[in-house]
């Protein structure tokens, strides 16, 4: 935490091998929107993710979603801020690093990994349930299927990418619409039951716990966490120091409402407690309507899901090549991953995020769910300990967006993500720690004794605007 980097300077040419380790500008507000909207992935999230929450939260879960997204609102106040400060394909790392140190970055490095490479395939296998009215797949084999298709699509140019995931967006946006729309017109219970706090248990209704609404919170805002991902794309966004920070809040406020409103009415339409605990969403909306319409609905979640495939290996892509810009690791693997295809894109980097995710469809799913909630939560964590430390020195006069309410956002963020973080299960703590303390060892052993040579956090040449 003590080895601070000094505000960094532009890459030189030997930095950025003549430009080939540069990526393109080539997306404005619109395209980065699109593209960032479509890794929250509302839809696939509200489908895949959501009924989770339903089965251990039942009416509690657009609770918890609320407050989930209040919390966010605070975390996109400081990555809108440090995302404006360090413009870097880098994300989190960069702008931890800069700022609170490189350990600190490696850390948060490490976290963001563990997300970028879990995340897709937990969204990936839910798609056999949605093809499940035309044909029955397994879940596991399709999820790999899902994961090698995004990674080929993710090989192409990135502004072609922005329209492909604008069409599937509009696509989830209107299936999450039909469920809310239908949700609210069948209503078997009044408003008053979204804070009434019960579940369905083996012997009929039990409460819901203020310990396990904190418990569901790391879920919960992983429920809309693709929205950082505007800060992956700040080196190609025409004009980063100006379209980070509306992507990052617009990006939240949207998601927060295509999720969070079909939440409310599920909770409202299903037709008694069991039903919602039970979290089959398909079986809902073919009972509000009928199968043509619940086919519709599974078939745009399931393009959906394709969506935010594609979207989270573009943006896992460039958290690795930007590793690799700054020299994480041995010259060898370093030049592999810094390579740019034809379309401009990273492919080395862009296949080792891709293959590994196929791989991990095969994985117990709940241990999938658990280790990304620890690390969504951590990474935040360090993201508000950067934004405290964002305004010192000579980052107090650069130029860039600055949140309201500072310091008080980032110290109140601190103190409820601690809590948070230390309320998960012990297991998933474990999981995620032990991973975090082998990057350590591999920080002490390789890194820090070639910390003149190696993570070496800089900022693309053409940052400002």
């Amino acid at each position: 935490m003590t080895d601070t980097l000094r505000p960094a300077e532009p890459a030189s040419a030997a930095e950025t091998g003549d430009g080939q380790r540069k990526l393109k500008r080539s997306i404005g507000v619109v395209g980065g929107t699109l593209l960032t909207l479509s890794c929250v992935t509302p839809a696939s999230t509200l489908f895949v993710v959501v009924p989770d929450l339903f089965g251990t939260l039942g009416t509690a879960t657009a609770l918890t979603i609320a407050i989930g997204s209040l919390l966010c609102v605070a975390v996109a106040f400081c990555y809108a801020e440090l995302g404006t400060l360090i413009p870097s394909a880098g994300g989190e790392y960069a702008m931890v690093s800069t700022l609170a140190g490189r350990l600190a970055g490696w850390l948060v490095f490490v976290l963001s990994l563990l997300v970028v490479v879990i995340v897709p395939p937990v969204i990936a296998m839910g798609t056999a349930d949605y093809l499940a009215p035309l044909v029955h797949l397994d879940p596991a084999l399709t999820g790999a299927g899902v994961m090698l298709l995004a990674t080929l699509a993710g090989l192409l140019d990135l502004r072609a990418n922005a329209w492909i995931t604008g069409v599937f967006l509009v696509l989830e946006v209107i299936a999450a619409a039909v469920v809310a729309v239908l949700g609210f017109s069948h209503a078997h219970r009044g408003a008053g039951s979204l804070v009434s706090m019960e579940v369905a248990g083996a012997h009929g209704t039990d409460p819901v716990t203020a310990a396990l609404v904190v418990s569901g919170l790391a879920i919960a805002l992983f429920v809309t966490q693709g929205f950082s991902t505007a800060v992956y794309l700040s080196e190609e966004l025409e004009h980063p120091r100006r379209d980070v920070a509306r992507t990052v809040l617009a990006t939240l406020a949207i998601s927060t409402v295509i999720i969070l409103v079909p939440v409310a009415a599920i909770t409202l339409g299903a037709t008694d407690l069991a039903e919602l605990t039970g979290g089959d969403l398909s079986a809902m909306v073919t009972a509000w309507s009928d199968s043509a319409v619940g086919t519709f609905v599974s078939l745009c979640v399931a393009l959906a899901i394709v969506n935010a495939g594609i979207v989270m290996v573009i943006q896992n892509s460039r958290v690795l090549f930007a590793s690799a810009r700054d020299r994480a690791w041995p010259a060898p693997v370093n030049g592999l991953l810094s390579r740019l295809g034809r379309f401009g894109s990273p492919w080395v980097a862009t296949l080792v995020v891709g293959v590994p995710g196929a791989l991990l469809c095969f994985v117990d799913l709940d241990t999938l769910y658990g280790v990304t909630g620890v690390s969504v939560t951590a990474m935040y964590l360090l993201v508000a300990v950067a934004a405290l430390l964002g305004r010192r020195d000579t980052h107090r006069h650069t130029a860039a967006w600055r949140m309201p309410l500072w310091p008080a956002v980032p110290v109140l963020l601190i103190a409820v993500l601690g809590y948070v973080l230390v309320r998960q299960d012990p297991a998933y703590l474990l999981w995620t720690g032990g991973i975090t303390a082998v990057a350590t060892l591999y920080w002490a052993l390789y890194l820090r004794p070639r910390r003149d040579t190696h993570w070496l956090v800089s900022l693309p040449e053409d940052s400002g605007a």
